[in-house]
């Protein structure tokens, strides 16, 4: 039967592992948070980050603009918080309206003060392996991995998915750790070839249940990064093949979440795998609050 790779389990390790070192700082971390318009997922993110900061004891500011915010008032809003000593992290929360700059955004974060680990200087310091915030989700894998005891060193690793917020830098976190890393997109010949070879295979594709039995090698370590909402009925018989708990979920729920990875095949090949949900999803919060931690470590010499 698979290891199942708790994602809950981990998050509380790492939450419990910072408290002592927040109380040990002479001053609490600071992080905010900025979120534009009413996107839903968003909010509900952002009110996840808040309330995980208030359980460590962190100092929260959430900032909210409307949609209908300039790309220059949104940088101006930054500086402010780059100049805010108090604020130790700032997160903007993505997606941002299609007007705005987003990368203009992103880089005028100052590097010692972006816990998402996306500007240029933190990316850069990423890919020749000097110390920085990791981006949280990559970062989040890399411990699921070292706490389950799973030996990356030496594994042959599949990354399906090559976006600058995850494929990329899981790439890069897995290369660092020893492994011999593929990275697979859309135009990949022959992918599920490829994604036989894996040990280590990480959907992060944003596709519901696209890796299937024919790309799993039986035995492999599946880490699902995806989080894919479905709220057609149809959809959900197609993919749980009329499994009546997953049916019965979605009847009451009106949807269910399933990850880029087949929620039947995954379990019934793997050697361990991560579920949707449980599994990759909370780990990001915990890696974000570890970033500005580390980050109010650094600002404040200790």
């Amino acid at each position: 039967m698979a290891q199942i790779l708790d994602g809950i389990r981990v998050r509380d390790e790492i939450l419990d592992e910072l408290r002592p070192r927040i109380a040990a700082l002479p001053r609490r971390p600071g992080l905010a948070v900025v979120l534009v318009g009413s996107d839903a997922a968003s909010e509900v993110y952002v009110g996840s980050k808040v309330k995980t900061c208030a359980s460590l004891g962190l100092v929260s500011e959430k900032i909210t603009r409307p949609g209908s915010i300039t790309t220059a008032e949104l940088l101006a809003l930054v500086d402010s918080l780059n100049a805010n000593e108090a604020i130790d992290g700032i997160l903007v929360q993505m997606p941002l309206p299609r007007h705005i700059d987003a990368q203009q955004v992103l880089e005028r974060i100052a590097p010692e003060k972006d816990v998402d680990g996306f500007h240029p200087v933190n990316v850069g310091r990423l890919s020749i392996g000097l110390p920085g915030p990791r981006p949280c989700t990559p970062n989040g894998v890399m411990q699921l991995l070292r706490r389950a005891g799973i030996d990356v060193a030496g594994k042959r690793a599949v990354v399906v998915g090559r976006s600058d917020i995850v494929g990329k830098p899981m790439a890069m976190l897995l290369l660092h750790a020893h492994a011999t890393v593929t990275i697979c997109h859309s135009r990949t010949v022959d992918l599920a070839a490829e994604c036989q070879r894996a040990d280590i295979l990480v959907g992060a594709i944003g596709r519901p249940a696209f890796l299937t039995a024919e790309h799993i090698r039986p035995g492999a370590v599946v880490i699902d990064v995806g989080i894919n909402r479905l709220t057609e009925r149809h959809l959900v018989e197609g993919i749980w093949r009329n499994d009546g708990i997953a049916l019965a979920e979605f009847d009451r729920k009106g949807k269910i979440l399933v990850g880029d990875t087949h929620p039947l095949d995954a379990p019934a090949l793997a050697g361990a795998w991560t579920p949707v949900p449980g599994g990759v999803g909370p780990l990001t919060i915990a890696m974000l609050m570890t970033n500005t931690v580390e980050a109010a470590e650094r600002r404040q010499g200790c």
